[in-house]
């Protein structure tokens, strides 16, 4: 029962790429994410025919699907520095090739930070940098994730409206989707810990980029409150945003196909992950679904009865 949902984390892969597998196998993942470089250099470890020999064998031998990277945290698509873009976009293209070469489904990247350029000039620069990688990866099957901000600093994507903006400058939709993170959605100012907020925000993601464009959510708690800006996360149940918002996300049809991917703190045994996962599966509840159909909610989750639960996390020492 445990791997019906598709529901994983971040996994390491010390020791080689294939290794992320057997971490995610033993804690029980259905869908995972991993670096395929350092996330903090720029260079990166040239990807051997070994590396992806090991990483196709331990991958057919285990029920992990589908499995997204996350790109370098030093990439910004919209960068005012020319010497900065010219790496972040030779970079950005790097890690399509070497997602493509392993296989994956989706390489999640930050939209980038404008830096005092102005928001209208960081979504065209984006959606040409986007267009630029395309150019210098033709046929490639990976799909680059679009992930919303937390809107901290000068970040771009912390509104719906600039991922719409985004993808109306790119020259080939179908190689783009987007991936939304719980914590940078609350942190951003939308309201999600609500029934009426969490269908509020799906209307508007719906009005502006489409909910079938969405590809992954990223399953974190925020420390900070609604609204402000600031991205930090925290473990599931233990930040602002409350039990009610995750139990929406898991009983809701539309995500019901979605992989979630949790971003949480963790210790070298993951025993931290066990648990948010244990708790988030813990939340299905047979006959409280929300539906697609016209948006309306069949059944709400009972706000009240998830925030007076008792928390397996309590026993986290993170």
């Amino acid at each position: 029962m445990t791997n019906t949902i598709l529901l994983g984390t971040h996994v390491s892969v010390h020791g080689g790429i294939h290794t992320a597998f057997e971490r995610g196998m033993k804690i029980g993942c259905a869908t995972m994410q991993v670096f395929t470089k350092n996330s903090n250099r720029w260079k990166a470890k040239t990807l051997t025919e070994e590396d992806i020999e090991k990483y196709k064998t331990a991958r057919a031998n285990a029920t992990i699907h589908p499995v997204f990277a996350h790109a370098s945290y030093l990439i910004n698509l919209c960068a005012t520095s020319p010497p900065t873009l010219a790496q972040s976009r030779s970079a950005f293209a790097e890690e399509l090739r070497r997602c493509a070469a392993l296989g994956l489904e989706g390489l999640i990247v930050h939209p980038g930070s404008h830096l005092g350029a102005g928001e209208p000039d960081g979504i065209r620069r984006i959606a040409d940098s986007i267009n630029l990688a395309h150019e210098q990866t033709p046929g490639l099957s990976v799909r680059t994730l679009l992930e919303t901000t937390a809107g901290q600093g000068t970040a771009i994507g912390y509104r719906f409206e600039h991922l719409r903006d985004v993808f109306e400058h790119i020259d080939d939709r179908e190689r783009v989707a987007i991936c939304i993170d719980t914590c940078h959605l609350f942190a951003s100012g939308y309201p999600i810990d609500t029934p009426e907020g969490w269908e509020r925000t799906l209307h508007e993601l719906q009005d502006t980029v489409g909910l079938s464009r969405l590809a992954a959510v990223h399953v974190n708690d925020s420390r900070r409150e609604l609204g402000s800006r600031i991205d930090r996360h925290e473990h599931i149940g233990k930040g602002k945003i409350g039990l009610a918002s995750f139990a929406f996300l898991m009983n809701d049809s539309r995500f019901a196909a979605i992989p979630k991917i949790l971003e949480t703190d963790k210790s070298e045994d993951m025993h931290e992950d066990v648990e948010n996962m244990a708790l988030l599966r813990s939340l299905v509840r047979t006959g409280t679904q929300m539906s697609g159909k016209n948006g309306e909610i069949r059944k709400r989750p009972d706000t009240q009865e998830f925030k007076d639960r008792p928390m397996e996390a309590d026993r986290r020492t993170s």
